[in-house]
C-alpha cells in the first residue's frame, strides 16, 4: 500500500494596482497644459513663451514625486484622481499665466497699487505646497479609521476656523466678504480647510447617530418626518450656517457648510425628507438674510438683471462683463490668449476664470472642464461604494460632496444660474488656500480608495486543503 499526499494552498488573487496606468494618464495631464502655455505665447507674441521649459519640468517633477508616493504607500489607489487633478492644476497655471500677460491688468495693478507682481510664480508655489500636504497625507494617515477618534475635535476646530476671519485685527473684509485672515504677509481663506475637517466630523457623527436620525415619527404630504428631538443636529448646522452668512457675508460658504450636511444626512439614513426639508431650510435662511444685508442683496441684484444696474454696483458691472464673455465664446471659443475676459479686472483669475475658459475655449472647453470636476466627483462616489467601513463611505461621499457642490455654485455663479459666492474654482482659480485644502482632499480620497480596493489577504490553510488519497495495490 502506497499513500500519495496531495497539499493545495489557497492564495488571494493578485488584483492589479493600475500604477502604470497611472502613469501613462499623468504623462498626458503633464503633456496637454504644455501645448496650452506654448498655444497662449504664440497667440500673444507669436513666439515660443520663454518660461515654458520651466513651467513643463516643473509641472513634471511634482507630478512625478506624487505619482511615486502613490505607487510606494497608496498602490491600489484609485488610478485616475492624481492625473485629473494634476490637469486641472496645470491649466489653472496656464489660465492665470494668460491673464498676467495682459496689458489692461497690468496697466489697472500699476494705477491702483503702484506695482505689477504676476500671480503665476506665486501659483507654482503653492502648487507645489498643495502636493507637499497630498504627500504628508499619505505618508502620516496610513488608516483613514484614525480620522473618527477626533469626531468632535474636529468640531471645534472647524468652527475655530470659520470664525477665525471674524477675530479684530486677524480678519480681513475682501470686497464686503469676511473670509479670509492675514499671518505674517499671507491672506489665508479658512473655510478651504473647514469643509474638510467638518466632512471628518460630520462623518463620525453621523456613523453613530444614523439610526436614531432616521427613524421618523410620523408622515406628511408623503415625507417620514424625523422625531422632534432628532431635529437638533440639522437646526444647529442651519442656525451656524445662517451665522456665517450674517456676521461673514459668506453666501458660498454657507451654501457649501450646510449642503455638505443635508447631502451626508441623507446618505447616512436614506430618507427624502432630509433633503426636503434642507433645501426648504436654505432657501428660506438665504432669503431672510438677503433681506437685510447689503452685500448679499447686491449679489442678488446682480444675478436678476445686471444691466439694469450696471453703471451703480460692482458686481452688477462684473457680471455684464462675464456674461459677454461666453457670449462671445460661443461653441469653439476664441483661442487661448485671444479673448477680452481681462476686462473683468482684479476678479479675472479667482472668483471669474471660469470666465475665460468660457470665452477662449467656448462652450465646448466649458462642457470638458465640467465633465474632469464631474470625474473626480464620480470617483469618489465610486470610493464611497467600494469602502468597506461605513465611517470611509461617509468621509468619502462628504468630501466628494462637498467638491461637488463647490464646483456647482462656483459655476453656476459665474454663468448666471444662482447669484455670485466668492469662491474659488478648485485648481483653477488663483489661490493658496484653495489649491493646498483641494490637494488635502484628493489624498484622503486616495488614501480610501487605496484601503477600498487593495485584496482581502489570503486566508490560513485550513486542514481540508490537505488531502490524503491512499492506493491499494
Amino acid at each position: 500500500m502506497s499513500v500519495v499526499t496531495n497539499t493545495t494552498t489557497i492564495g488571494a488573487i493578485e488584483a492589479p494596482s493600475r500604477r502604470n496606468t497611472e502613469l501613462a494618464l499623468l504623462a498626458f495631464a503633464v503633456v496637454i497644459p504644455v501645448f496650452a502655455y506654448l498655444n497662449v505665447g504664440l497667440a500673444i507674441d507669436g513666439k515660443v513663451p520663454a518660461g515654458m521649459l520651466g513651467y513643463g519640468l516643473g509641472l513634471a517633477l511634482l507630478a512625478g514625486v506624487a505619482h511615486l508616493v502613490v505607487r510606494k504607500w497608496a498602490p491600489y489607489a484609485d488610478p485616475l484622481l492624481l492625473p485629473l487633478a494634476t490637469l486641472l492644476n496645470g491649466m489653472g497655471l496656464v489660465l492665470i499665466w494668460r491673464l498676467d500677460q495682459s496689458p489692461r491688468l497690468i496697466a489697472t495693478s500699476m494705477q491702483r497699487y503702484g506695482s505689477f507682481s504676476p500671480d503665476a510664480p506665486s501659483q507654482m508655489m503653492y502648487s507645489a505646497i498643495g502636493i507637499a500636504m497630498f504627500v504628508g497625507v499619505l505618508l502620516l494617515l496610513k488608516d483613514h479609521r484614525v480620522l473618527q477618534r477626533y469626531t468632535y475635535i474636529s468640531m471645534v476646530t472647524a468652527l475655530i476656523l470659520l470664525l477665525l476671519p471674524l477675530v479684530p485685527g486677524l480678519g480681513t473684509d475682501s470686497f464686503g466678504a469676511k473670509i479670509w485672515i492675514r499671518v505674517a504677509g499671507f491672506s489665508i481663506q479658512p473655510g478651504e480647510f473647514a469643509k474638510i475637517v467638518l466632512a471628518v466630523f460630520f462623518s463620525g457623527y453621523l456613523m453613530v447617530k444614523r439610526d436614531a436620525l432616521a427613524l421618523a415619527s410620523r408622515r406628511f404630504m408623503g415625507l417620514y418626518l424625523p422625531r422632534g428631538r432628532d431635529l437638533g443636529p440639522i437646526l444647529t448646522i442651519w442656525a451656524v450656517s445662517l451665522l456665517i452668512l450674517i456676521f461673514e457675508n459668506d453666501l458660498g460658504t454657507s451654501l457649501l457648510f450646510f449642503g455638505m450636511f443635508v447631502i451626508m444626512l441623507y446618505v447616512a439614513t436614506e430618507r427624502t425628507s432630509w433633503i426636503v426639508m434642507g433645501l426648504g431650510m436654505s432657501v428660506a435662511g438665504a432669503v431672510g438674510v438677503a433681506s437685510f444685508a447689503g452685500h448679499v442683496q447686491a449679489r442678488v441684484d446682480a444675478w436678476a438683471d445686471p444691466f439694469s444696474c450696471a453703471d451703480k454696483v460692482d458686481a452688477c458691472d462684473q457680471m455684464t462683463e462675464v456674461l459677454m464673455s461666453f457670449g462671445s465664446g460661443g461653441i469653439l471659443g476664441t483661442g487661448l490668449g485671444q479673448g477680452n475676459s481681462d476686462l473683468i479686472g482684479f476678479a479675472a483669475n479667482s472668483d471669474f476664470i471660469f470666465a475665460t475658459v468660457g470665452e477662449e475655449l467656448g462652450l465646448t472647453g466649458v462642457m470638458v472642464f465640467l465633465l474632469f470636476y464631474g470625474l473626480i466627483v464620480e470617483r469618489g462616489i465610486r470610493t464611497s461604494l467600494a469602502a468597506r467601513d461605513p465611517f470611509g463611505k461617509l468621509l468619502a461621499m462628504g468630501l466628494s460632496g462637498a467638491f461637488a457642490l463647490q464646483i456647482f455654485v462656483v459655476a453656476g455663479g459665474v454663468m448666471g444660474l444662482i447669484p455670485l459666492t466668492g469662491m474659488t474654482m478648485p485648481f483653477l482659480a488663483y489661490g493658496g488656500s484653495s489649491v493646498i485644502a483641494n490637494w488635502a482632499l484628493i489624498g484622503i480620497l486616495i488614501r480610501i480608495s487605496d484601503t477600498a480596493r487593495r485584496p482581502a489577504p489570503a486566508p490560513a490553510p485550513s486542514p481540508d486543503a490537505e488531502m490524503t488519497q491512499v492506493v491499494r495495490p
